[in-house]
């Protein structure tokens, strides 16, 4: 891909709070907003403005911080909304409506065309504030491509400065999202932006699709948190576009997994150990031949280095070991070369230790099972010659 300008949305402070059971403290919001900012984030979607009391405070108070990132508030298609991301000071605005039929007809219990007028009416508003605006298809996914394009165009003429396609439901896949943003790309000129949902575990593909297709912007998450199964991961976003597409953000990826974990503290949502880009497992090996490969050059089993994230490689010792790894691990972490014959036995038993116990040993057991081989071995014969 040729090299252009993406930016990245962070949703954390908005739809990653409106997960289920999840409420940052005012202060942990502004811890988030500040590691964003540190990360390289071009945009952050601060909050509800319009819900006032904490809400309204935290996002006055990130505002305040003099952060590099856009400070974005979240509206539905309401003046009053508006006025009030202005009144905390936000330099830019979501203005939310739905598209879809379903939505119009069951939510909003309307018509198409007071969608339009409700849209048209906010951004009209907003552009005369001085704003910064996405006007935001909610459900765009399940949209008549007709009508989306009707209020992709009369969102332009009010000022819009993008479109935010929202797949609020997650129903999306890359080919057809490919296919339908390539469209409106082609048939209006604006900015598109990717906000992609995780319900059948393509947030993060859907996202690339749209991009590829011509979309400018990219609405993510850290740890990918959000509603029902999740939004794009922030992490995963950002370093698929690096590795996979060509597109290198220059963001201070190294602190990746200290974010992550402060916003799964700050959430109480763990990052589970097979989590991409982030999670625990991405660089610990323990089948022999990744392992062996992973020793001789990194590369055979890693596509970037773990410090590029915040992580460590791991040699994980267990029922898939080789002597490689067992003699990497002695050598490496405790400091002791051991000979084959000693790793030949030391597997074996490690082997069944792993079996017996259904997962990997721990360093101290690896220690137990290698001091009870020296104390065996010394018991046979008055010279051993190993241990």
């Amino acid at each position: 891909m040729e090299e252009r300008k993406l930016t990245i949305v962070d949703t954390t402070l908005r739809d990653g709070e409106q997960t289920a059971g999840v409420v940052f403290s005012n202060q942990e919001k502004l811890m988030i907003a500040r590691m964003l900012d540190d990360l390289g984030v071009h945009q952050i979607e601060a909050g509800v403005p319009v819900m006032g009391g904490d809400e309204q405070k935290a996002i006055r108070d990130i505002v305040k911080m003099g952060l590099k990132a856009s400070i974005m508030g979240w509206n539905r298609a309401v003046i009053a909304d508006i006025e009030k991301s202005i009144e905390c000071g936000c330099d830019a605005v979501a203005i939310s409506i739905s598209t879809s039929d379903i939505h119009i007809e069951h939510k909003l219990m309307t018509t198409r065309e007071d969608v339009l007028a409700r849209m048209v009416k906010a951004a009209e508003f907003a552009k005369r504030n001085g704003l910064y605006i996405s006007v935001n298809a909610e459900d765009a996914s399940r949209s008549d491509l007709d009508f989306l394009l009707e209020f992709a165009r009369q969102a332009k003429e009010a000022g819009a400065d993008r479109l935010r396609y929202c797949d609020t439901v997650g129903i999306l896949e890359p080919f057809t999202t490919f296919e339908r943003i390539t469209k409106i790309k082609e048939t209006i000129d604006i900015d598109v932006e990717m906000h992609t949902h995780n319900d059948f575990g393509m947030a993060t593909a859907n996202a690339l699709a749209g991009v590829k297709a011509g979309a400018s912007h990219i609405g993510v998450t850290v740890n990918g948190l959000g509603e029902r199964a999740g939004n794009a991961a922030l992490e995963e976003i950002v370093m698929a576009l690096k590795y996979l597409v060509g597109v290198d953000l220059k963001f201070a990826t190294e602190r990746f997994v200290e974010v992550s974990e402060f916003v799964a503290r700050a959430s109480g949502r763990s990052v589970p150990a097979w989590k991409a880009i982030v999670g625990s497992n991405m660089f610990a090996h323990e089948s022999g031949i990744h392992a062996d490969g992973a020793l001789k050059n990194p590369l055979t089993y890693e596509v970037f280095k773990p410090e590029e994230v915040g992580l460590e490689r791991q040699i994980v010792i267990g029922k898939h070991s080789g002597t490689s790894a067992i003699k990497a691990k002695f050598r490496n972490e405790y400091g002791k070369e051991i000979s084959e014959e000693e790793a030949n036995e030391l597997l074996a038993r490690v082997r069944a230790f792993a079996v017996d116990m259904k997962r990997s040993l721990f360093d101290k057991e690896l220690m137990y099972i290698y001091e009870d081989l020296h104390r065996e071995a010394e018991n046979r014969q008055p010279n051993p010659k190993w241990f």
